[in-house]
């Protein structure tokens, strides 16, 4: 690895047009523009390249890109070597110096270090030949502590403890292995149904479609407005029923811990397993709250699509504010941040079930939920699957029988094609500069 060097990268405003369709729209995100902030590392190495990113939902996305560019460029001449030998130090060193400040591992700046993370990631397992989880899962449990950066969250995990749940998860884990291998180790439970743009007939068209294909949990996006919700919550009890499925409700952030807790009880008859970002996800007691006053209700708390670092992890996990942990692939700062706080999660007793919405985080999170089972909590992880998009990437994440097929390609599953940057490239691809491109544009710029 010593002989790989990485001598170039590009970064990449890649945004779709969902809003067209009202693909992704929820209460807090009316008409968003599903995007990825993408970065492409060349080496000395021919045909070895690397791919990141990280997930947005349209305008932003340049903010993000321009933080992956201060980033990026710590890395360019490095070996392969340098910076897997100490991965937490390298880690450490992308979130230091003058940039801190804007800061300090939070916001547009870690969404960029996620990116730039992962796309190291990336180019590792295609060095070894292995996929990212494989890659992971093969190594020791020493190994697997130096990844981590135990700044901040000593107090709750510290390196010895991790290293003993990593030696009590080396019992069983061939067999987990051999499980992920015959694609049985990730459950899928769909969104697509889910958006509140849809109307009530394509709901229930879709939902009719997912029931066939083998699905048994679902999510529904919630908290516009409670008569629309009980009608589309009770459409969607109408065709997939009570018995042996559960459905998941979600309402991006949009009440006030009150407004969370009274709309929620209006909407416990349908019998939701947990209700999504319920109110702000920085608001740990908030979350802490709602939990203790819907639990008479038997409605469950998740939260984690837009939780920073593993200090809100830690303190989510402290106050015992969550159900369901819904760890971000990307939101965080990569593999190495990602690993803590599934291994937090594992000592607090609390399930896994990564954020995957998004364009882009199915094929992360695929790994995540991957890894978790076989490494850590070795219990199922159910992954998110929303069916749009994927057919950008050159390995897609598919579904069959209701579990996602594990990856076996080398790399971390994110590359696209050269055919999407020309098309999908904001603002100069062939999409953009289009008539109907131009009027998406407007749109955005609107603020909407």
């Amino acid at each position: 690895m010593d002989k790989v060097i990485i001598t170039s990268y590009s970064i990449h405003d890649i945004r779709f047009p969902t809003s067209l369709q009202k693909d992704g729209s929820d209460a807090m995100n009316k008409s968003p523009d599903y995007s990825g902030a993408f970065i492409i590392l060349r080496t000395n190495v021919p045909n070895l390249k690397a791919y990141g990113m990280t997930f947005t939902s349209g305008s932003g996305n340049e903010v993000v890109c321009v933080a992956m560019e201060t980033l990026a460029k710590r890395i360019v001449g490095r070996s392969l070597a340098a910076l897997t030998e100490n991965m937490s130090m390298t880690y450490r060193t992308l979130v230091s110096g003058q940039i801190r400040w804007i800061g300090p591992e939070k916001g547009a700046l870690h969404m960029a270090t996620g990116a730039v993370v992962n796309s190291i990631w990336d180019l590792w397992g295609r060095y070894e030949g292995k996929p990212v989880w494989r890659l992971v899962c093969e190594m020791s449990p020493e190994e697997l502590v130096n990844l981590i950066d135990f700044r901040y969250i000593v107090d709750v995990l510290t390196p010895e403890e991790a290293l003993q749940m990593l030696r009590e998860g080396q019992q069983g884990k061939e067999q987990r292995m051999q499980d992920a291998l015959n694609n049985k180790a990730v459950p899928a439970y769909t969104t697509s149904a889910g958006w509140l743009g849809y109307s009530d007939e394509k709901v229930k068209t879709l939902l009719k479609e997912t029931v066939k294909e083998g699905f048994k949990y679902f999510k529904m996006k919630v908290g516009s407005n409670i008569d629309d919700d009980r009608r589309k919550l009770a459409i969607a009890r109408s065709v997939i029923g009570y018995n042996g499925v559960k459905l998941m409700v979600d309402a991006n952030q949009v009440w006030d811990v009150e407004e969370a807790i009274e709309y929620m009880k209006q909407l416990a008859e349908y019998k939701p397993w947990f209700i999504e970002e319920p109110t702000s996800p920085d608001d740990i007691l908030g979350h802490a709250r709602i939990r203790r006053e819907l639990e008479p209700y038997g409605v469950g708390v998740a939260t984690g699509e837009q939780c920073q670092n593993r200090v809100i992890w830690k303190q989510l996990f402290q106050a015992g504010a969550i159900d369901i942990a819904q760890i971000d692939a990307c939101r965080v700062g990569g593999v190495n941040e990602v690993l803590c706080i599934l291994l937090m999660a594992k000592k607090f007793g609390v399930p896994v079930i990564p954020h995957s919405g998004g364009v882009g985080l199915p094929e992360y999170t695929q790994h995540i939920s991957t890894i978790d089972y076989v490494l850590i909590s070795q219990k199922l992880s159910l992954l998110e699957y929303v069916d749009h998009l994927h057919e950008y990437f050159r390995y897609p994440c598919r579904v069959v029988n209701g579990y996602f097929t594990t990856p076996l390609e080398p790399g971390y599953s994110i590359e696209i094609y050269d055919s999407t940057i020309d098309e999908f490239e904001f603002p100069h691809g062939a999409f953009w500069v289009s008539p109907i491109g131009k009027e998406v544009t407007e749109i955005m710029l609107q603020g909407l």
